[in-house]
């Protein structure tokens, strides 16, 4: 039986893949400073995994990464890049890394973009170290697959949301979690969105990625791909969804129309689908129901 150790095992999609897969080895940041070589190798040295599911990140919301850019580059290069040359270095079998659809370029000529795409242009502004950080990674890792022969490979997932992602931090949750934290928590039945609801967005419950994760790990594909739904809703529609389902009395105000972000960045699933068929995603209308339920208990 493969040794799987995870990496940002305490963050979201972490929370997910421990209920799926209970047998691995989940590690978050308290336990092991990824951004210290040091660590890293006494992690690496001390599990000897056979199988790495790099989760983990710094990231954030779209206030957040304007106003730390230069810690949302530093620290994701030095995670990414520690663990991918100690892996090599111990020669683990497979990694597998997330990326974020948000590598792609701000605008292309046709959407959805597919893998093909990535580098064809400048990612957004408004999450441009992250990105680049994250497409760093995506280079580190088919370098080590040219040069060393290496099984590694990364996954590309469109915007996530869970009833395990921070609830604690405005600044730093994405789009949903922060939609269903203000319909949960308001007291006027009015909320208020950043931008003017106009971006479109492909948003996936974080339970589908972790179950393609462990259908990743259990049929050992070496290939990396786009992961989104088919669904790709205005910022406007989705929260319209949200209200309908969750709070049809509540009022949806637009403030600072400059935080709108990237117009779009939907992605083409094809290639995944050629490898699951039979993979179903959750709809966001039932994906929000159900994390609304447990957020509210």
């Amino acid at each position: 039986m493969s040794k799987i150790l995870v990496t940002g095992g305490t963050g979201m999609v972490g929370k997910h893949l421990k209920e799926i897969l209970p047998n691995a080895t989940y590690i978050g940041s308290d336990y092991c400073d990824l951004t210290d070589i040091q660590h890293v190798r006494w992690l690496i040295s001390s599990y000897e995994p056979d199988i790495v599911v790099h989760l983990a990140a710094k990231v954030g919301g779209i206030k957040d990464n304007i106003k730390y850019p230069l810690e949302y580059f530093n620290d994701n290069v030095l995670m990414n890049t520690n663990l991918i040359k100690t892996c090599q270095k111990y020669k683990v079998k497979k990694v597998i890394s997330l990326l974020s659809t948000c590598i792609y370029p701000d605008v292309v000529d046709k959407y959805p973009m597919t893998e093909d795409d990535i580098f064809s242009g400048p990612p957004a502004k408004s999450n441009f170290s992250y990105a680049y950080a994250k497409r760093a990674l995506a280079v580190q890792i088919d370098a080590s697959n040219t040069q060393y022969g290496t099984n590694y490979n990364y996954l590309i997932p469109c915007n996530l949301y869970s009833e395990y992602d921070n609830y604690d931090d405005l600044d730093k949750m994405h789009f949903v979690t922060s939609l269903l934290y203000k319909i949960k928590n308001t007291q006027n039945n009015e909320i208020s969105l950043f931008g003017d609801g106009t971006p479109l967005r492909q948003f996936m419950y974080a339970g589908d990625l972790a179950e393609i994760i462990k259908l990743v790990i259990e049929s050992n594909i070496n290939e990396s791909f786009n992961i989104a739904t088919d669904e790709n809703l205005t910022i406007d529609e989705m929260a319209k969804i949200a209200l309908e389902e969750l709070g049809p009395q509540h009022k949806v105000n637009y403030i600072e129309p400059n935080l709108k972000g990237q117009h779009r960045k939907d992605v083409s699933s094809d290639k995944f689908k050629t490898l699951f068929p039979e993979f179903e995603f959750t709809s966001f209308k039932d994906g929000i129901k159900k994390v609304y339920d447990k957020i509210s208990k």
